[in-house]
């Protein structure tokens, strides 16, 4: 009970802020995309600040300490977990091929792969996807919303935050009955994922002279071409 109370005061907390934020940086830009890049900065700061001393700190380590070969099992565990709603949002998106692949995947690594520590499935010729609940959203049509910056969670647009409800609520490893197992695996997870973008970070650091600037428009980018599979139609504005 107590753990359950301590969750809605968070989350109401978290949603008050992200309320005042938006409410408070409305006016601060002229970008239709980015409409409350203040509160956006903000939020952006504070994820860059947490990361360069705790996360990223951890995820070197991580990455000296651990072979190559444990490293990747680690990642292709996780794979698998994520495969499942893959698939789910590939049948909800009227791809029937890809989700019987990405269920194929889940079946084949699960078990020759041993619970997905290795990737048998892509070594037969089974292709690896990635699809949640926001491509699934703007497939169906909707919008993209504003650009917003979430604490944690970091760029996401309004759409890409209903579907980043929906992708927690129906993730195995967070919803997990027993609270040390959990947040043992999603911290494992948070370290694996972001070791594996630790390539990316020189590549940034050099290319962008507003970092900030530079993610947003990549992820805005990035996003548009998963929605539509790397072939996304024209813009006016293109």
């Amino acid at each position: 009970m107590k753990q359950d109370k301590r969750k809605k005061r968070f989350r109401t907390a978290l949603l008050a802020a992200l309320l005042a934020g938006m409410l408070g940086g409305c006016a601060t830009s002229g970008d239709p995309k980015d409409p409350i890049e203040g509160f956006n900065r903000a939020m952006f700061a504070f994820n860059d600040g947490l990361d360069t001393v705790l996360i990223k700190p951890v995820a070197k380590g991580y990455d000296a300490v651990l072979p190559a070969p444990v490293r990747t099992g680690v990642t292709n565990f996780f794979g698998n977990i994520a495969d499942l709603f893959i698939g789910v949002n590939n049948l909800l998106q009227g791809k029937p091929e890809q989700a019987l692949s990405d269920f194929g995947r889940v079946v084949i690594n699960s078990t020759i792969g041993i619970l997905g520590l290795f990737d048998v499935a892509s070594e037969a010729g089974l292709e690896k996807h990635e699809e949640d609940f926001g491509q699934t959203f703007g497939r169906w049509g909707v919008g993209d919303g504003a650009y917003v910056v979430i604490p944690f969670f970091g760029p996401r647009t309004v759409r890409d935050t209903v579907g980043l409800v929906l992708d927690v609520k129906t993730d195995p490893v967070a919803n997990l009955s027993d609270v040390a197992t959990r947040n043992s695996l999603l911290a494992l997870r948070v370290i694996d994922n972001r070791a594996d973008l630790l390539p990316a970070d020189k590549v940034i650091e050099e290319a962008a002279l507003d970092k900030y600037s530079y993610v947003r428009d990549g992820y805005l980018q990035r996003r548009r071409n998963l929605i539509h599979d790397g072939n996304p139609p024209r813009d006016l504005e293109d």
